[in-house]
C-alpha cells in the first residue's frame, strides 16, 4: 500500500479549502464595500461625495455601478459561484479605469484597487494549482 494517493488527496484538499476560504473572505469585503458605496449614495455622512444629489456626474455614474458590482460580486464569491469571480474582475476594470485613467476626476486612489487585483492574482495560483492538480491525477 502506497501513500501517494493520500498525499494527493490531502493536497487536493488544501487547495480546495484555501479557495473556499479565499472566496468566502473576499466576498464579505466585497459587500462591505458595497455597503460603503450604497452609504455614499443615500448620504449618511456629510460631505460633496457623500450624497447622490451633490456628487459630480462622474461620480453619479461610477458610484452606483460599483455600489450594485460590489455586494453582487461579494455573494457570488461567497457562494463560491464561478459569475462571482467575474464579476470581481469586472469591477476591479472599472475601479481601475476610474482610478488610473481617470485620476483627476476619481482621485487616484490605489489601495481598493491594489487589493482587489492580490485577491484576484490569489484566486489564479489556487485555481492554476487545482488545474494542475487535475492534469496529474488524470
Amino acid at each position: 500500500m502506497t501513500i501517494e494517493p493520500f498525499k494527493q488527496d490531502r493536497e487536493k484538499t488544501l487547495n480546495r479549502t484555501l479557495t473556499v476560504w479565499l472566496c468566502r473572505i473576499a466576498g464579505l469585503a466585497l459587500f462591505g464595500m458595497g455597503l460603503f458605496y450604497w452609504a455614499r449614495l443615500i448620504g449618511v455622512f456629510d460631505g460633496p461625495l457623500w450624497r447622490f444629489d451633490l456628487m459630480p456626474v462622474w461620480w453619479r455614474f461610477a458610484a452606483p455601478t460599483l455600489a450594485v458590482l460590489y455586494p453582487v460580486a461579494g455573494i457570488g464569491l461567497w457562494m463560491l459561484a464561478s459569475w462571482g469571480s467575474v464579476i470581481w474582475v469586472l469591477l476591479t476594470l472599472v475601479e481601475g479605469t476610474m482610478h488610473f485613467a481617470f485620476p483627476q476626476l476619481f482621485g487616484a486612489d490605489i489601495l481598493p484597487v491594489s487589493l482587489n487585483l492580490t485577491g484576484l492574482a490569489l484566486l489564479a495560483m489556487l485555481r492554476i494549482v487545482a488545474y494542475f492538480e487535475s492534469r496529474r491525477q488524470s
